[in-house]
């Protein structure tokens, strides 16, 4: 199975998604991340979410970010997008249903959240807010993790 982690400029939230679904998933499982734009293409992962993830160790530093592309709908099997605007974005590529039905939240799909549907970007913030979308996604990556593996 092919999964794709989607955020806005795939330097903090979606590498850091990256990051931690490999770590719960078997290596026949294909992660990858991209962003929406590509103001940072072919730049590392931001330095904090690549902190953040070596302090629970999750190694990002060999990142490198990229756009999504109409081929990403096509090769992947699901693609989880961190927000709203990810969310419409990745679905206006979309060319068919098939392709539509692949596209989620990722706090929706991995559910016990409540009222939150968005991983909040930490890009404007300090550290504190990299350590709080690094716990918001590895409690959806441990649930997607689980309903992977159990089917």
């Amino acid at each position: 199975m092919k999964i794709l982690m989607l955020c806005l400029g795939n330097i903090c939230r979606s590498p850091l998604a990256e990051g931690i679904l490999r770590s719960k998933l078997p290596e026949d499982f294909e992660i990858d991340s991209a962003g929406t734009i590509s103001y940072h293409e072919g730049k590392k992962a931001d330095h904090r979410s690549i902190k953040i993830a070596q302090q629970y160790g999750i190694d990002i530093s060999n990142h490198r970010a990229r756009i999504i592309t109409p081929k990403d709908l096509e090769d992947y099997d699901r693609i989880f997008c961190m927000d709203l605007e990810n969310y419409k974005d990745a679905v206006s590529m979309a060319s068919t249903e098939e392709q539509w039905q692949k596209i989620g939240l990722i706090l929706n799909e991995a559910g016990n959240h409540g009222d939150q549907i968005e991983v909040p970007d930490p890009y404007w913030s300090e550290m504190d807010a990299f350590d709080n979308v690094y716990k918001m996604l590895d409690a959806a990556c441990d649930s997607i993790a689980k309903n992977l593996t159990s089917k």
